[in-house]
């Protein structure tokens, strides 16, 4: 290992553990990187316009062979290279909240497949695993282990007297944080963020971060190209504060990037964290020495709010403030995932009645909210659980397909143009609505929106002229295509918000490398608009790239139809 990434790592354990503990440690993370030497694939580096990525289950598409090789046979047979991530939602052996609560993390689920299935899909797709750190199953080796009193196990969980105050600490779920467990010792109160059978680990105990090390390690083993990070923002625990964005977590998370650097550095590092924009790019770090991505949360909350009011001003204002990080770092632009549509994010862009006006609008919708309990008490929204598709088309209201897949594609255009990388959950590719005999099945709101489909059936609704989802597939296909294609959609490209029409989401993206420029507009009213042009951008020739219609001299104005998405390069006759 180079000797200024041992300085750094050094530095960074002696910040968490003190110098005594980091001399003890330093050696112990040289010889795992070692370890690992010859046994890590190199990969691509970097990014460009021609990347974006899938969020499935690995079994989201159910069939007569494993899920794994079904996915994966799909995908090469509809998708091809228009998506090049592929990002596995948990596919270890779990105990509850659909994968989130890992028994094992080094091992590959046995109904999904083998890990020989996940390394031929590294063949075609930079591979995105799950590393869910924060917190374990209440099954899984670590948490036994500590409650039987197993040595090796010793302190790799938090327990605490049942009456300690932890009043400050920020909660995400309105459940306990503490829950009992019988032990050898007798009844041992842990700290569980998220659910009983969530169990968090103690990384003050550095054992644990050498376990994680490896593990982290063992995905880049086994073809990842990434690694997302969920739930880390409360990673390390400090009673009295709020337990989130503490600056040991975030130190923690560069050494991580450091040990990547050393072992993997193709894999990238992307950070789950829920949360409003100022406190989500801290993650980057210092221009991405932490992670290398983030995820674009007020994206989806947002795009929401603007269909919904056929009105893009709250959606401008706030894009204006999303910044070019470094040529390390990047955003995820997302709208659905696994998870509900955040409402955190919308803190300080969304006025307290205006969420409320979201959260009834969900409920309208047939979805629910799931909401976090405040240090004060008081109960918040945290998410909307409902499907995207229903989100932006009512279902109470249904109107021809054609025009609610129009209004649906609107809200896939948006985020592939803006500075990042596009991320798209497989039930948005698909078109999905609300799965609400899911949600009676297992009593959990947000199964709504992570359904199986029986491949069989999904084939043969794509072969049906006219259905919903293979007009949604082929376009959101057809929009990656046409964005792969241009330079100005790099994600390091310059990003200029336009206020052009109260209904338009105008975004200009400019390849200074290549000069070439693309003048994104989304209309998101049901009406035909008219949009002025920039004055800058009155130069000769301009070519709509959706529609091929080409204007040799630039008009004055453009008009837009309603829900159309415009993305006019410039220059071109």
């Amino acid at each position: 290992m180079e000797r200024d990434l041992l300085q750094r790592i050094g530095g960074r354990l002696e910040f968490v553990y003190g110098p005594a503990a980091a001399a003890s440690l330093l050696p112990r993370i040289e010889a795992l990187v070692a370890r690992f030497e010859g046994r890590i694939r190199p990969g691509q580096v970097g990014w460009s316009q021609k990347d974006a990525m899938l969020i499935t289950y690995a079994d989201s598409l159910p069939g007569a062979n494993t899920p794994l090789r079904e996915l994966h046979g799909f995908l090469r047979r509809h998708v091809g290279d228009h998506l090049s991530f592929v990002h596995f939602l948990p596919f270890y052996p779990y105990t509850s909240d659909d994968g989130f609560s890992v028994v094992d993390y080094r091992e590959l689920r046995h109904e999904l497949g083998r890990w020989e299935d996940v390394e031929a899909f590294s063949g075609d797709y930079r591979l995105v695993f799950d590393a869910v750190i924060n917190h374990v199953s209440a099954e899984s080796r670590y948490v036994k282990g500590f409650l039987e009193g197993d040595p090796a196990y010793e302190d790799f969980c938090i327990g605490l007297p049942p009456g300690t105050d932890t009043s400050s600490v920020l909660r995400t779920r309105a459940l306990p944080l503490l829950h009992d467990f019988p032990s050898r010792d007798g009844v041992r109160w842990l700290w569980t963020t998220f659910s009983r059978d969530q169990v968090d680990l103690n990384f003050s105990n550095p054992e644990v971060l050498l376990e994680m090390l490896d593990i982290l390690l063992f995905y880049a083993a086994r073809g990842a190209s990434m690694v997302r990070l969920d739930a880390v923002a409360y990673l390390w625990k400090k009673l009295g504060t709020s337990c989130a964005h503490l600056p040991e977590t975030h130190e923690i998370i560069k050494l991580f990037r450091d040990v990547y650097d050393a072992a993997a550095p193709h894999v990238l590092l992307l950070t789950e964290t829920n949360v409003p924009h100022r406190e989500n790019i801290s993650y980057f770090g210092n221009a991405g020495d932490e992670a290398q991505m983030i995820y674009n949360f007020p994206l989806a909350p947002l795009i929401v709010w603007s269909l919904h009011r056929e009105d893009a001003g709250v959606l401008t204002e706030w894009a204006r403030g999303v910044e070019r990080i470094s040529p390390r770092a990047t955003y995820l632009n997302i709208t659905a995932t696994h998870d509900g549509i955040g409402m955190r994010p919308t803190e300080g862009i969304l006025s307290e009645d205006e969420r409320g006006e979201l959260v009834q609008m969900a409920c309208d919708r047939g979805g629910d909210v799931t909401s976090k309990r405040n240090a004060d008490g008081s109960v918040m929204p945290y998410e909307l659980n409902l499907s995207y598709f229903d989100a932006i088309n009512d279902p109470g209201r249904p109107s021809p397909v054609e025009w609610e897949v129009r209004k649906f594609l609107v809200s896939q255009a948006i985020p592939m143009a803006m500075m990042g990388i596009p991320g798209i959950y497989i039930h948005s590719l698909l078109g999905s609505r609300n799965d609400l005999e899911g949600v009676r099945r297992t009593g959990r709101a947000r199964s709504i929106n992570r359904n199986a489909l029986p491949v069989d059936d999904l084939e043969a609704e794509l072969r049906s002229p006219g259905n919903r989802r293979r007009l949604v597939l082929d376009g959101i296909l057809r929009l990656l295509r046409i964005r792969s294609e241009q330079s100005a959609f790099h994600p390091d490209a310059r990003q200029e918000i336009l206020s052009l029409h109260p209904a338009v989401f105008a975004i200009r993206r400019s390849n200074s490398t290549t000069g070439e420029t693309v003048l994104a507009l989304h209309n998101v009213s049901s009406v035909e608009v008219c949009v002025p042009l920039p004055a800058k951008d009155a130069r000769t020739g301009l070519r709509d790239l959706l529609t091929q219609e080409s204007f040799r001299d630039v008009p004055d104005t453009v008009s837009l139809s309603p829900h159309q998405v415009r993305w006019l390069r410039l220059g071109q006759p």
